[in-house]
């Protein structure tokens, strides 16, 4: 029995209809509707041009089709819930590549329009998957979505461009615990992911220049504390606040470090590096593009004079140079570590033992003039009654300096503010390192042992000092240069 006839003789179902939008996507269709003929709900596909087999895919499970040539996300769904015959009291609106898990299919099932009268719209938690990884980190789990909605309630939001979101007045909810509608982010070649979204990238750029001009507005109202889209929309507004070509280095390290994006392990940190800093770096190049060819904006001296590509390959390069070049020196001036070790450059030029030596003797200083008994070899700070540290190259600083010093310098700007800039902040870093020292000493109990990472939340709290610094630096050098330009 095929699914058209299993369909004639059961009554479709009279609670939710499904609408899909495609396009060229017999790869994911075929998944996404044996996660959801069971419901025996009618479904609609609004196809785009496909011209692969999506249509015969989808008729095989007797969905219904309209064709609307694809402008964006917003004025396609727009179209669907305008020009469908639906039926039902709800519509679930599902991408091609989503997939309703055994945990929602169980909420389906037993979803009662009766039992949601007071509720427009409900919220379901969504399960990224990116190349066959599942995204656990990085701000990506969970994430709620708008995906169910009162049919002639809800609407698509027209006043987006590219990041769709559903609008539905009165209560909404958020089904959390085990509803997971799962995505999986195409498992075509990684070519295929770049060129989508370098697409993307043109109707996020066009967006944001068209907010800068007032043109465009948000629907939702911006609350920290609201529903996941009223969170999301204040989270935008600070975003477009944020200055461009530095916004997409603070979202990725933020996600990598703050948001733990680190352990979802290579294949996860790739995918965040490709959405949360090339992607957003792309649109900020393209908004640039974008804001040259319009009249009457006027663009500050960094923008005339200075590419974003430029700065970003100095900083990559003067951030290899500097890391490195530490390491290599580190070790040929290490006595064993390496063969091509150089006493000459140990016993004369070795900056890296002699910040070590500054290091110890400025926290075993301090501390003795705290009270407590202190005390340095060349590596190791021992506190009595509280065992002793000692500062590996690791402890230095120099990884966190090599990042400041390569982003001072490649950043576009006149170079005597930009020096002071540079020595204030890496004397900034090392009194920031031996305030860690100190504290550590005094947590330390008789073994030496503290009952927590400090490498990690030292590096948590100097890369949150670091980006809040370069980027009131790179507002007030903006300012400044505006400044400049009107004299």
């Amino acid at each position: 029995m095929d699914v058209d006839d299993h369909k004639s003789e059961i009554n479709l179902n009279s609670q939710f209809s499904f609408i899909v939008l495609t396009y060229n996507e017999e790869m994911h269709l075929p998944r996404l509707l044996e996660s959801i003929i069971g419901f025996n709900a009618p479904i609609f596909i609004l196809d785009s041009g496909s011209t692969d087999n999506t249509i015969a895919i989808g008729e095989s499970f007797g969905a219904a089709f309209l064709y609307h040539p694809f402008k964006n996300h917003p004025t396609q769904w727009d179209y669907a819930l305008k020009n469908f015959n639906i039926q039902t009291p709800w519509v679930i609106c599902l991408d091609a590549d989503q997939v309703v898990t055994g945990e929602l299919t169980d909420h389906l099932n037993n979803f009662r329009d009766e039992d949601y009268q007071q509720v427009n719209g409900i919220y379901f938690n969504r399960k990224n998957f990116f190349k066959g990884k599942h995204i656990k980190y990085g701000g990506y789990s969970p994430i709620y979505l708008l995906k169910m909605i009162r049919y002639g309630v809800g609407y698509s939001d027209l006043n987006e461009n590219m990041d769709h979101r559903f609008i539905v007045p009165g209560k909404t909810i958020i089904w959390k615990d085990g509803y997971i509608l799962e995505e999986n982010l195409k498992e075509n070649k990684i070519s295929f992911w770049i060129e989508k979204h370098n697409r993307y990238s043109d109707q996020v750029a066009l967006e944001e220049v068209e907010r800068m001009l007032q043109i465009r507005t948000q629907t939702v109202k911006p609350k920290f504390w609201g529903s996941p889209d009223e969170r999301t929309a204040r989270l935008k507004q600070l975003w477009w606040q944020l200055p461009r070509y530095v916004r997409p280095m603070i979202y990725f390290l933020y996600r990598m470090i703050f948001q733990l994006g680190i352990l979802d392990g290579r294949t996860g940190v790739i995918f965040h590096f490709l959405q949360g800093f090339w992607f957003r770096l792309v649109v900020d190049i393209k908004m640039d593009e974008i804001i040259q060819q319009q009249k009457g904006i006027e663009k500050t001296n960094y923008e005339k004079k200075n590419g974003a590509v430029r700065f970003i390959l100095l900083f990559i390069i003067l951030f290899a140079v500097f890391y490195y070049f530490n390491i290599l020196f580190f070790g040929i001036t290490t006595a064993g570590s390496h063969h091509y070790y150089s006493a000459f450059l140990a016993g004369h030029f070795n900056y890296i033992n002699g910040l070590r030596l500054l290091l110890l003797n400025s926290s075993a200083q301090i501390l003795n003039w705290l009270g407590f008994a202190a005390i340095t070899n060349d590596y190791d700070l021992l506190v009595a009654g509280h065992g002793i540290i000692r500062l590996d190259y690791s402890c230095l600083g120099l990884g966190v300096i090599s990042f400041f010093a390569a982003f001072v310098l490649a950043y576009p700007g006149k170079w005597k503010p930009k020096i002071i800039f540079l020595i204030c902040g890496i004397l900034g870093i090392e009194v920031l390192n031996i305030a860690r020292f100190i504290v550590l000493s005094i947590l330390l109990d008789k073994h030496g042992v503290v009952k927590f990472n400090h490498h990690t939340v030292f590096n948590i709290i100097i890369y949150l000092v670091i980006a809040i610094t370069l980027y009131f630096w790179v507002k007030h050098d903006n300012a400044t240069n505006k400044s400049d330009a009107a004299n």
